[in-house]
């Protein structure tokens, strides 16, 4: 009988165990790595104000596409700037009529129209409100705490209650502009109490009665600032206040944008982190003759925001002003009724 004698293999069984041991350290790398998918940003809002289209309609203005050819504005953002969504700013009693609830109607048909997606911007005021000027409408002006509180509520249901006769629902409203310090000023600081906080929430249960599904916003200046962001926005959360979506102004200087940019998204990051709020970028802007810089600018924006869920859109304020329009509104960024480069970031 044959016999067989089987010896041991130290050397090959210690190699297996190096094998072995390196393979507990570092894993093999895939080979076949899942392909990395990219966020679905289809609903990133790229949009502008344009409230002052009617009134620059009615003075003669006219719009180019880039053929030259005469065209509508909202028609010429959609379709040459790929924008998908309008703003328009809402005054109570404004002395000419513009930007009252029937010329807002009139814009917002025209927007529905085109199937662009709409944020209404209540200002509260017969003009103007911003960090300068939060001024009661003539009719509210001797008005209490309470009184503003149902004057808002009507101000708010009466311009919603038409969008709505006209088959037009708002993705987002506003209540109030800049508000900075609060709304409705002297009664409405956010120094005077829980009054701020009981006019936020008079105008989120009047939009919320109408349109359950549109978002609040509670907007301010300044996005690149984070000390307002933390004042407001912790005063409104430790009122109680309810709201959907914080918003930011963003109107860099030409020499330090960069900065301004980097600072404005760390503060969203901050903001959505201490607040558990996404946020819209409701208000940007740039001189008309910084179009190359106003593209970088808005590139690194949109960059920003179509890769992150923290930021849900962004507004161009004016666009389509000419330079020196209104008495010096120099941030538009169109050159005899055509857009300038500056808007090219949205066409993405």
């Amino acid at each position: 009988m044959l016999k067989i004698t089987i010896k041991p293999i130290p050397l090959l069984i210690a190699l297996v165990m190096m094998v072995s041991s390196c393979m507990q350290e570092s894993p093999l790398t895939n080979p076949f790595p899942e392909p990395v998918v990219p966020p679905d940003r289809s609903a990133f809002a790229k949009g502008a104000d344009v409230s002052w289209v009617t009134q620059m309609e009615k003075e003669g203005i006219k719009f180019y596409n880039s053929l030259h050819q005469e065209t509508e504005l909202m028609t010429l953002l959609k379709q040459e700037s790929g924008m998908n969504a309008i703003r328009l700013r809402v005054w109570v009693n404004p002395a000419e009529g513009w930007n009252n609830i029937h010329d807002v109607v009139v814009k917002a048909r025209r927007a529905h129209k085109l199937g662009l997606r709409l944020m209404i911007d209540f200002h509260c005021s017969d003009t103007w409100a911003d960090p300068g000027a939060q001024i009661p409408p003539a009719a509210w002006a001797d008005y209490n705490i309470a009184q503003l509180r149902e004057a808002v509520a009507g101000h708010v249901t009466e311009m919603l209650t038409r969008l709505k006769e006209n088959g037009i629902e708002p993705e987002w409203v506003q209540i109030g502009n800049e508000t900075r310090n609060g709304m409705l000023l002297p009664l409405g600081h956010f120094e005077n109490g829980s009054n701020f906080a009981t006019l936020v929430n008079s105008g989120y249960d009047a939009v919320k009665a109408i349109f359950p599904d549109c978002s609040v916003v509670v907007h301010l200046d300044s996005g690149q600032r984070a000390d307002l962001y933390t004042r407001i926005f912790g005063y409104l959360k430790a009122q109680n206040a309810r709201y959907d979506m914080i918003g930011m102004s963003l109107y860099p200087e030409v020499e330090s944008w960069q900065s301004t940019v980097t600072n404005c998204i760390a503060n969203i990051e901050a903001v959505v982190q201490a607040y558990g709020k996404p946020v819209m970028i409701c208000e940007v802007g740039m001189p008309y003759d910084q179009a190359e810089i106003c593209r970088a600018f808005l590139k690194r924006l949109l960059d920003y925001g179509m890769t992150n869920s923290n930021l849900l859109g962004i507004f161009y304020w004016e666009p389509q002003a000419p330079p020196g329009y209104n008495g010096g509104y120099n941030k538009g960024c169109f050159v005899d009724g055509t857009p300038t480069q500056a808007l090219d970031p949205f066409k993405k």
